[in-house]
């Protein structure tokens, strides 16, 4: 193939900017490989970096920029000196260079890890962004056990992830979500309690000994909320909430700390495959409309992850 399908934008601007477009399939050079995707994650960094608000950290390479980070597929061409893999590898993948969402994907090889046997690849795709802040932030706050711990957005991606390793440290998890998310969050064995007013009350019914540590995984207020709770700075940990960062000295804790993810990605891809934990995915959108996949996750509601299908031979889910 030379000519592949693949998201592209040439303005910073909303989800309408987005385009499907054709693109050259890039062969892979040294130390790179050339991954057939099956399906693409979609991170709320993304949103920013399209409308250009990180434009100093990641400026938009444009015309013709690319997008997406996390992936899934299989490996089909590699280059000169490459021996982790081979051609028909099943993998999980992280672009640094946001070009994840295509329907193929050149990369370095060292940041491609396997994708372990029953594995849902739609899973797999939303797992190393998601996967790595996770773990970044419940070491951030480094949960004990028979400490409580309280996660914000708890039914996102992230929270879910977070909320869970933490459980698997030995705390009790109080996951803060809308009502609709709570049966969720009581199968994983997270007690939910909901968000919105009067919730610093709630919160201190529901942990009368007090709360240990706080994951802001939604930033708007709940740093403020967990110092009004009594929890230390130095066991808070945001990864949104730029602002409580400078204004009270907590943690910002995400993916960037953690300097080789592909250990990391491949413990968390084989706690999923084996059950151990779980990330739903509630919403799979066709490459063609990413639009309406952004859309929906700017909304901010929902249970776990939305990917999209990117490949041909990915599997269309049915009603």
């Amino acid at each position: 193939m030379s000519v592949m399908k693949a998201v592209r934008f040439d303005e910073y601007g909303d989800s309408s900017v987005l385009q499907v477009r054709d693109a050259p399939v890039v062969p892979p050079g040294p130390g790179q490989v050339c991954v057939e995707t099956a399906y693409a994650g979609i991170n709320p960094g993304e949103i920013i970096i399209r409308e250009g608000v990180m434009h100093d950290f990641f400026p938009g390479n444009f015309p013709d920029e690319g997008q997406g980070s996390d992936f899934s597929g299989t490996v089909v061409e590699v280059g000169e000196g490459v021996n982790d893999v081979k051609a028909g590898d099943a993998v999980i993948g992280m672009s640094d260079e946001r070009s994840a969402q295509a329907e193929y994907v050149t990369i370095a090889q060292e940041r491609l890890v396997p994708m372990p046997e029953g594995l849902d690849p739609a899973v797999a795709a939303c797992l190393y962004v998601a996967g790595t802040t996770a773990w970044a932030a419940v070491g951030a706050v480094a949960p004990q056990s028979g400490e409580t711990v309280a996660v914000s957005a708890a039914a996102g991606g992230v929270g879910l992830l977070a909320a869970q390793l933490a459980r698997r440290a030995g705390a009790d998890v109080i996951g803060i979500a809308g009502p609709s998310s709570a049966q969720v969050l009581r199968d994983i064995g997270v007690r939910p309690v909901e968000y919105g007013d009067g919730l610093v009350e709630r919160l201190r019914a529901a942990a009368p000994s007090g709360i240990d540590a706080f994951i802001d995984c939604y930033g708007s207020g709940y740093v403020e909320a967990a110092l009004e709770l009594g929890v230390s700075t130095k066991r808070i940990n945001t990864i949104i909430d730029f602002e409580a960062v400078q204004l009270h000295g907590v943690q910002m804790a995400g993916m960037a700390v953690i300097k080789d993810p592909a250990p990391v990605v491949s413990r968390i891809a084989e706690l999923l495959a084996s059950g151990e934990i779980v990330l739903p995915i509630r919403a799979v959108y066709p490459l063609s409309e990413v639009r309406s996949a952004y859309e929906d996750l700017a909304t901010r509601h929902g249970v776990g992850k939305i990917a999209l299908r990117t490949g041909r031979h990915a599997v269309v889910p049915t009603a």
